[in-house]
């Protein structure tokens, strides 16, 4: 039962999630541009835009629903629950925000889903809230994901094309955010074993707040400087993956036991790279860029 509980406050999630990005994206384009060297200011400037302030609220309804989903059901499969809320950013953003959702973009978000369905259901049944881990496993995984999402972050300074980096800011969030949830995901299975104290004392807590606000940044100037759709997209894309790739080498989430589910997987993965190809277009809504 707290399974099923589990996959619901997931999928709830997913939807609040999304609204609070779309909100997000309309505050961060009536601002000045984020500029991570002056973090203070830059975040009094996204907050002065009432629409971003709201964007955040909503989002914090989302961490806390994550938060449960993530104590009452393993992680990769609450990832896969999340994976729904991909196809639910072109519903919103054509419906509610008023987006043209290209035909590109909505096979994209198709595939995309499709990829991270796959990807979560070829993995074995679980039972349980699978909230223990190796140390030596979470050091290696979340230093990989941290180092990754430096380099995207680094973007155009790196070599990577300029037009894109929005969407590499996107998938570094993506990552850093995937690196918070592994974090809290570990922090629900101390709390039952060490209470409050053994949360507060550690390491993890930190970690989790310091991916959470490099993600925030990076987000938030994603959010500027590329199109709403694709990026939000890719942050939730890359946040599914990290989780479901951290389910399964930090937490010993099970993996595929026929050579059938592994060629599945496989697929799964490349369905997933073949919609972030797809995904980037001329999408911007003139209605979104009204001053907040």
């Amino acid at each position: 039962m707290t399974l099923y509980l589990g996959i619901l406050l997931a999928l709830a999630c997913a939807f609040v999630a999304n609204l609070g990005f779309f909100y997000k994206y309309r505050g961060a384009n009536t601002v000045g541009k984020v500029d991570v060297r002056h973090p203070l200011r830059s975040g009094r400037i996204l907050f002065s835009s009432k629409w971003f302030a709201l964007g955040m609220l909503v989002a914090a309804g989302a961490w806390a629903l994550h938060v449960a989903a993530l104590a009452l059901a393993p992680m990769s499969v609450v990832q896969v629950a999340l994976a729904g809320g991909v196809v639910l950013i072109a519903v919103m953003a054509d419906r509610m925000f008023g987006f043209q959702v290209g035909p590109r973009q909505w096979l994209g978000l198709w595939l995309t889903a499709a990829g991270l369905v796959l990807l979560g259901i070829t993995l074995p049944a679980m039972h349980g809230a699978h909230s223990h881990f190796s140390d030596a496993a979470m050091i290696s995984f979340e230093a990989g994901l941290f180092g990754l999402g430096g380099l995207l972050i680094m973007g155009p300074r790196m070599g990577g094309p300029a037009e894109h980096h929005g969407m590499m800011l996107g998938a570094a969030a993506g990552m850093l955010f995937g690196v918070s949830d592994i974090s809290i995901k570990a922090l629900t299975g101390i709390v039952g074993a060490h209470g409050a104290i053994g949360v507060l004392l550690s390491p993890w807590l930190a970690v989790a707040v310091l991916a959470s606000i490099v993600a925030f940044y990076a987000s938030a100037r994603g959010l500027q400087d590329g199109d709403a759709v694709p990026v939000i997209a890719v942050t939730g894309t890359a946040a599914n993956i990290a989780g479901i790739t951290g389910g399964i080498l930090v937490f010993g989430d099970p993996m595929p036991g026929s050579a059938i589910g592994i060629v599945f997987q496989s697929l799964a993965f490349v369905l997933v790279l073949v919609a972030a190809a797809l995904m980037p277009g001329p999408m911007r809504s003139a209605g979104l860029r009204a001053t907040a």
